[in-house]
């Protein structure tokens, strides 16, 4: 390659550097560009999360797709080579139209154990989430990211394991989340002095839900003695207004002999200084952790080098005593079934608690609720 090329993207007005768009403005391997969504049946026990990602200093772009239902997740991912960026994600069999910016998706997935051909429509306006740093001990952030955040409603029709499911906006809802900048993807870097360091915990809440008229959402991230290094609480009315909801009091009940939650309640502030309370119990959930490539996934991670045109199909069984255990060392989304006073509202209800968090009395990474 050479320094001057040039692809597509540069005929338009969306430079933020003196490079070309072949180029992103980090040299950090660890840059990537994704999308998130994920699909909630309110009459079943139907999840779906997907996504998309690119990898440019990787030179990788993938997706996956992850169906539970009952106690098993069918998950597909595609991988391939990145040869340029484009107004058209796609890779392998699946691909996203962007039919009106930050309001209507189509996503379609075409393989023979799970296919799907769903548009989004979102519900209120997306809304931009306060930037996510995390730093390592010698202050090298892993994670430098940008993200915003809807929650919408689906239509389609979804074929997982030869089973036709027809999905209807009136039941079928969902959130979704644009991000990019730096985390850890594709293979691991080299840990070096870390090594010697490593982590004491990581506890992570993300709870957008979507009522009927205005979708809330809190984002909160705390450190191992419960510093709190971000904290977002906002709530999105049909006309664009956006509240603040102050400093969210985070209340969790788990099950026993576990760190899988069964329900969480949030004490918000309006800006007028009147309480907000919010209550969501966990439904069924999603480990990410099992087929989509997140932290932890031993199978597969984004970014990750699998060769041209790569393809894959996995029937994870949830009972399986070698996946149940992986289960508890990852982030994991619940569907979220809210209510708000007198409001009732779904959404997702995602959380990580690994090692140490003293609010919560988890002293180590074997620690699980009495």
């Amino acid at each position: 390659m050479t320094q001057n090329q040039i692809n597509k993207l540069d005929e338009y007005p969306i430079h933020q550097t003196p490079l070309s768009m072949t180029r992103v403005g980090s040299s950090d391997r660890n840059f990537y560009d994704r999308n998130y969504f994920n699909a909630l049946d309110t009459g079943s026990d139907t999840f779906l999360v997907t996504g998309f990602g690119v990898y440019p200093n990787l030179g990788v772009t993938d997706a996956f797709a992850t169906v539970r239902r009952g106690d098993t997740q069918r998950a597909v991912k595609f991988s391939d080579k990145l040869v340029e960026r484009s107004l058209e994600p796609k890779v392998g069999g699946y691909r996203i139209e962007i039919v009106e910016p930050l309001q209507q998706l189509r996503v379609v997935c075409e393989h023979d154990d799970l296919s799907f051909d769903l548009t989004w429509e979102g519900s209120f306006p997306a809304k931009p989430e306060q930037p996510h740093t995390i730093l390592t001990g010698v202050n090298r952030p892993i994670i430098d990211a940008q993200r915003f955040a809807q929650v919408g409603s689906w239509s389609g029709t979804l074929n997982v394991d030869g089973s036709d499911i027809a999905v209807s906006p009136s039941s079928w809802h969902g959130t979704r989340d644009r991000s990019w900048g730096i985390r850890p993807v594709g293979e691991a870097d080299h840990p070096g002095r870390l090594a010697s360091e490593p982590s004491e915990g990581f506890w992570w809440l993300y709870v957008p839900l979507r009522f009927d008229d205005f979708s809330i959402i809190v984002i909160v991230q705390e450190e191992p003695d419960g510093f709190r290094t971000l904290n977002d609480a906002t709530r999105v009315w049909k006309d664009g207004r956006v509240e603040q909801l102050g400093w969210p009091r985070v209340h969790l009940t788990y099950k026993s002999g576990t760190r899988i939650p069964t329900k969480v309640r949030l004490d918000l502030t309006t800006p007028d200084g009147k309480p907000l309370e919010v209550e969501v119990e966990a439904g069924t959930f999603m480990a990410l952790n099992v087929g989509c490539g997140y932290g932890g996934d031993p199978d597969w991670q984004h970014g990750q080098w699998k060769g041209a045109g790569w393809s894959d199909s996995t029937l994870y069984d949830l009972t399986d005593p070698a996946i149940a255990g992986r289960i508890p060392f990852g982030v994991i989304d619940h569907v979220g079934h809210a209510r708000c006073g007198d409001a009732e509202g779904w959404g997702l209800f995602e959380h990580g608690s690994l090692g140490r968090h003293d609010p919560t009395g988890f002293a180590d990474w074997g620690s699980v609720a009495p």
